[in-house]
């Protein structure tokens, strides 16, 4: 299995592979301060080797069966973000989830935008998807801007979604219906 695509002159969105591991640690680590804010709170172990290697090892585990896409926004050896299709399910729902971040120093840039637009398109060209849903805190302006330039269309307001920050957080939840 393969997937991979230039964004710009320097990044490329491929898989993931056993070889990200110390690369996507650094990442991690490096937007420690910037991703806080959107995700689940970290447990220190989260930024150790060890951890890292468990939870790549578990995202390639659902790249095998079908469950997963993992990918990586990448600047030479360098990840510089990430972007994981999760919960795939086929049979009658064909459908999946989307998280995305990117790099501190490169969010702005319209990578998550490019990416997501090729993504949905793998999604329904080679995947064989027909719905793809996001969720984004009500105040993520900028990933609400991402998704909706991607054809994503807001669907309704779920209620304490996600512990997020330690705090359960309201979340506006996005799809993109891809085949009709």
């Amino acid at each position: 299995m393969s997937y991979s695509v230039e964004l710009s002159d320097d990044t490329t969105l491929r898989l993931l592979t056993e070889r990200d591991v110390g690369p996507v640690l650094d990442a991690n680590k490096r937007n420690r301060e910037h991703l806080a804010p959107w995700e689940p709170a970290r447990a220190e172990s989260f930024f150790t080797t060890d951890d890292q290697t468990r939870i790549l090892t578990g995202q390639l585990a659902e790249l095998e069966a079908g469950a997963g896409y993992p990918l990586v926004f990448v600047n030479g050896a360098r990840v510089i973000g990430r972007m994981t299709l999760s919960g795939i399910v086929r049979g009658p729902f064909q459908s999946a989830s989307i998280g995305y971040w990117v790099d501190k120093d490169r969010a702005g840039q319209g990578l998550a935008s490019a990416a997501l637009r090729n993504v949905v398109k793998h999604c329904r060209e080679d995947l064989g998807l027909h719905r793809i849903e996001a969720g984004t805190l009500l105040h993520n302006l900028g990933s609400q801007k991402v998704l909706r330039k991607a054809g994503f269309e807001p669907i309704g307001i779920a209620e304490k979604y996600l512990k997020i920050a330690g705090t359960w957080q309201d979340h506006l939840l996005f799809q993109r219906i891809l085949s009709q």
